[in-house]
């Protein structure tokens, strides 16, 4: 098992390629190979090679498949010249078979959406799989249709909650900033707590207590930033505290973004993240590339 190299799923899809891409400007930033992955036969139908399909013919398909990836392996070394690139094809359910690539795998780089066996690893419970064990970061790449760019455009988004989830998030936003040479945009979601809760019924809370959420906000996003800024001098770092909902805040600022980054488990307004519905609308409604990280700690 190859240590310190980045591997990206790839089944032939639009959205595979953009994977790839996206591992291949990772890879050559880090000076660390690629491997690309694909999960083919053995019982899973891989649409790579869909045309041969009809003749039932294992030889076949596994000639197509390999050609595939040839043509792929050879396109992004000439798309990325300098980063060492290599291939496997891999049988299994995609996300167990992913896992068993990564080791120490720097980063695993997938589509959002792809085809035959990589069609639902980005779309049900096999995302949150993935999210949950992978031993690195995951980098979801889907194309995006054309939305005009935020502020935050050409800079790393960060979601932060001063959990130590979101801590290890903003490691990898500062180093892929700083490798990019680009500036970084730390986001904390602050939300009014319900004050149903308080008796209050539906009365709107009082405009003075609002002050003090957004007091409290700043704090934890000043005290999750100290500290980076000294280890990271060459990237520029804008703070937003943001009075909205986390999924409502992240994908605003996404728009024309080059990554947002965000911890697999947090706290507060990103506890559940990825956990449910508001980790899957944020790989479906992100306006850039979503870099999930699953705390270790």
């Amino acid at each position: 098992m190859n240590a310190r190299q980045v591997v990206v799923g790839f089944d032939g899809s639009e959205s595979s390629r953009l994977a790839l891409t996206w591992a291949m400007r990772a890879a050559k930033a880090r000076r660390l190979p690629v491997l690309i992955a694909h999960v083919g036969v053995a019982g899973i139908a891989s649409v790579g090679a869909s045309h041969v399909l009809a003749e039932g013919t294992h030889d076949a398909l596994m000639q197509a498949e390999q050609a595939m990836l040839s043509q792929a392996t050879h396109e992004a070394r000439l798309e990325t010249p300098g980063v060492e690139v290599s291939s496997t094809i891999v049988t299994g359910i995609p996300v167990d078979a992913l896992l068993g690539l990564l080791g120490d795998a720097e980063l695993v780089v997938v589509g959002s959406r792809g085809l035959g066996s990589f069609t639902e690893i980005l779309v049900g419970s096999t995302s949150l799989q993935l999210a949950t064990y992978a031993p690195c970061p995951v980098i979801v790449v889907r194309s995006t249709d054309y939305v005009a760019p935020g502020p935050h455009a050409g800079r790393i988004v960060v979601g932060v909650d001063g959990s130590s989830g979101s801590a290890q998030a903003l490691e990898l936003a500062f180093e892929e900033a700083s490798l990019r040479g680009c500036g970084l945009t730390a986001v904390y979601a602050w939300e009014v707590p319900s004050f149903e809760a308080y008796g209050w019924l539906s009365v709107p809370p009082p405009q003075n207590v609002l002050p003090m959420y957004e007091r409290d906000a700043r704090l934890v996003l000043a005290e999750s930033l100290a500290g980076w800024a000294e280890k990271f001098p060459d990237v520029d770092v804008h703070r937003g505290a943001v009075h909205a909902g986390p999924l409502a805040a992240l994908v605003a600022a996404s728009a024309g973004a080059e990554l947002l980054v965000v911890g697999s488990r947090g706290l507060g307004g990103f506890r559940s993240l990825l956990l449910g519905s508001v980790g899957h609308s944020v790989l479906h409604y992100a306006h850039c590339p979503v870099a999930v990280v699953r705390s270790t700690r």
